[in-house]
């Protein structure tokens, strides 16, 4: 918010404007004009070099009436990337010299704020909820929760875009999502638009986030649960009897399935401490809402390192994410669950996990994500038994708090 410069300046009441933080990470305009007329999009490929073409626009095709300081607004490209800048897309704003609002320029005007967005890949959880926290961090710069906003997805493909987590947006709008090619071979107004944070932001929130060793638990990401879990209207029903709800997540994936998963969950069944789940979360066969609401009344959550384990921002607070094989990817879902603020354990003890084979990446040869693994039963329970030990323990727990009523 320090960052945000006015980089073109209305020249009267009821003029264009366009402010943005450094390296226009974020910017925010009010009677922006985007001219759609001429044919730009490539029919040939889906890869992202298309969905975020560069030289979308020329000259004049977007703009506003307003003071550009042209020099100083340049000078913000050294960030210049798909999902780390806006400065691509802007890069071409342009004093225009009348006003398109009222002169008859626009062929649709649209009155409802407009958030443009650049996803990041919505078929994989970690990645596609890179986009939902910078949405919502975005929300807090403008300081507006209102659902009642348009969200436009930014791909200057001509493809559609796969989605397994679409519900998700209720969360912070009312209504479907726009892709850019709805406005082709139109000039649209937009009244007042948002370039939301980005998703591969260096120094961002979220993806690759540098970590002070000691930093663990920020408000924002605890913010940013609660916020979607209240919005999709999931809630805790509390543990029964006392028991810790344990949930293991299964793999219906070629690699890094658990080849002894039964053997391992029914001796945790053997104890009667424990209430055993084992789901799979195969968006087909469950919807994402009642994904979460079985996440958010776990109390222990199991499964092996995958997008799926982004699962843990919906924990509840005294809950514990147990990554049961990192395959030497050690920091990314450990920084994740400090983010977020619940406790973070993985298998430590290399002689006692079981690769089926070396990992066979298609390219890279032998990888430890390639491959499936068994595990010895016996550190599993007494892995899960420290779990289960730091969320009776914890101040939060429902159960304790019933036990200390008493």
């Amino acid at each position: 918010m320090d960052e945000v410069k006015t980089h073109c300046r209305p020249k009267a009441m009821g003029d264009s404007s366009l402010q943005c933080s450094r390296y226009l990470q974020y910017c925010r305009a009010t009677n922006l004009y985007i001219d759609l007329r001429t044919p730009k999009r490539n029919y040939d490929s889906i890869f992202s070099s298309f969905r975020f073409n560069e030289d979308f626009f020329q000259k004049g095709e977007i703009g506003g009436h307003c003071n550009l300081d042209i020099q100083t607004f340049l000078a913000e490209g050294q960030r210049k990337s798909p999902l780390q800048s806006w400065f691509a897309e802007l890069q071409t704003y342009a004093e225009l010299n009348s006003r398109p609002m009222e002169d008859s320029s626009c062929d649709v005007i649209i009155d409802k704020p407009t958030y443009f967005m650049k996803f990041d890949a919505g078929v994989n959880m970690y990645h596609h909820f890179c986009d939902f926290v910078n949405l919502y961090i975005t929300q807090h710069v403008i300081n507006s929760f209102s659902t009642d906003i348009n969200i436009v997805m930014w791909d200057t493909s001509a493809y559609g875009y796969g989605d397994l987590f679409s519900e998700t947006w209720k969360a912070f709008t009312d209504y479907d999502i726009i892709h850019l090619k709805s406005y082709d071979s139109k000039r649209v107004c937009f009244k007042e638009a948002v370039f939301t944070l980005l998703p591969r932001m260096r120094y961002g929130l979220f993806y690759n986030t540098p970590l002070i060793s000691s930093c663990h638990g920020t408000g924002l990401f605890r913010a940013f649960s609660q916020h979607v879990l209240h919005r999709l209207n999931v809630t805790q029903e509390g543990p029964k009897d006392g028991k810790i709800r344990v949930t293991i997540l299964a793999r219906s994936t070629e690699y890094r399935k658990i080849l002894n998963q039964n053997e391992l969950a029914n001796a945790l069944k053997t104890l009667s401490l424990f209430d055993i789940r084992i789901v799979n979360y195969k968006y087909k066969e469950l919807k994402f809402k009642e994904q979460l609401k079985i996440t958010y009344n776990s109390d222990i959550f199991i499964g092996m390192h995958g997008a799926g384990l982004t699962h843990l921002l919906f924990l509840p607070d005294w809950a514990v994410i147990f990554e049961l094989y990192n395959c030497e990817d050690e920091r990314c879902y450990l920084d994740l669950a400090r983010l977020r603020g619940v406790h973070y354990i993985t298998w430590q003890k290399k002689d006692k996990v079981f690769p089926q084979d070396e990992g066979h990446h298609p390219t890279l040869g032998k990888h430890p994500k390639f491959t499936n693994y068994a595990f010895n039963v016996e550190e599993f329970v007494r892995l899960v038994l420290l779990a289960a030990d730091h969320v009776s323990q914890h101040s939060k727990w429902p159960f304790r708090r019933k036990h200390e009523e008493l």
